[in-house]
């Protein structure tokens, strides 16, 4: 598989507090997005903790699980992220309050399993069709769910960024277990809300319709996100499916 990553402070913030991993794991491809939220570099901790942990958990991993023993694995290692953010910021007081939303993917050769809390996103591109695979866990997605406002109207809502969900503010935690199937040439992209805010669905999958390497994919739609004004930190991942091959472009 190849993979790419791009992570950018933005234009405003002055600490970036988004944090990813992408990594070769046993026959599979490990991607970790976090976007941290908090007091004075309380996020920055929280996405950074919540990432490493799952990390850790994942690492050995065996490459002959079945689906459903990889989602059970996936979901517990996030869940153990969750009470390490929490117990973390009892500890520290100065943390008190922080989180992250987390998207983590185990991408093997035919099947993408995932686990996701807040609304840091994962897309699915085929064939010049982009598709969300996650649901936003916002208060403007409900509210667009319950249709007292559109879609245009949520993404310039006052409290767009509110989120109703995130990992490391409770003990205990609802986490979005899913899974699709994958083939040749797939992109799997995962991105903070820093760039889903800011790009265009169609200019996503402009960029991704283009004939150059992931790399330079992923790099084209973080500087079209601080050209938009990239008020927000970025973070963006992306895993192209290419079987019988291992490069990392990230």
């Amino acid at each position: 598989m190849e993979y790419a990553l791009k992570s950018h402070v933005g234009h405003v913030r002055q600490v970036n507090e988004d944090y990813a991993y992408v990594s070769d794991l046993n026959g599979r491809v490990l991607a970790v997005l976090a976007d941290g939220m908090g007091g004075h570099k309380a996020g920055e901790i929280a996405s950074r903790l919540a990432v490493e942990r799952i990390v850790k958990e994942l690492r050995h991993l065996d490459q002959n699980l079945e689906d459903i023993d990889v989602r059970e694995q996936l979901m517990q290692a996030v869940l153990l992220a969750n009470r390490e953010v929490y117990e973390y910021a009892q500890e520290h007081p100065e943390c008190n309050g922080m989180g992250t939303t987390v998207v983590a993917a185990l991408l093997g050769p035919t099947s993408v399993v995932t686990a996701h809390i807040g609304d840091s996103r994962l897309y699915h591109y085929r064939d010049g069709d982009l598709k969300v695979k996650t649901e936003d866990h916002s208060l403007v997605n409900e509210l667009v769910k319950s249709g007292q406002i559109t879609e245009e109207e949520a993404s310039v809502h006052q409290y767009r960024n509110v989120i109703m969900r995130s990992l490391g503010t409770e003990p205990d935690v609802l986490i979005d277990i899913g899974q699709f199937e994958w083939t040749k040439d797939d992109v799997v992209l995962i991105c903070s809300d820093g760039l889903s805010d800011k790009v265009q669905h169609s200019v996503m999958e402009e960029w991704l319709e283009r004939k150059v390497p992931l790399q330079a994919q992923v790099d084209g739609l973080v500087e079209e996100a601080l050209a938009a004004g990239g008020e927000d930190n970025i973070t963006l991942l992306a895993v192209r499916n290419i079987p019988d091959a291992s490069q990392n472009e990230g």
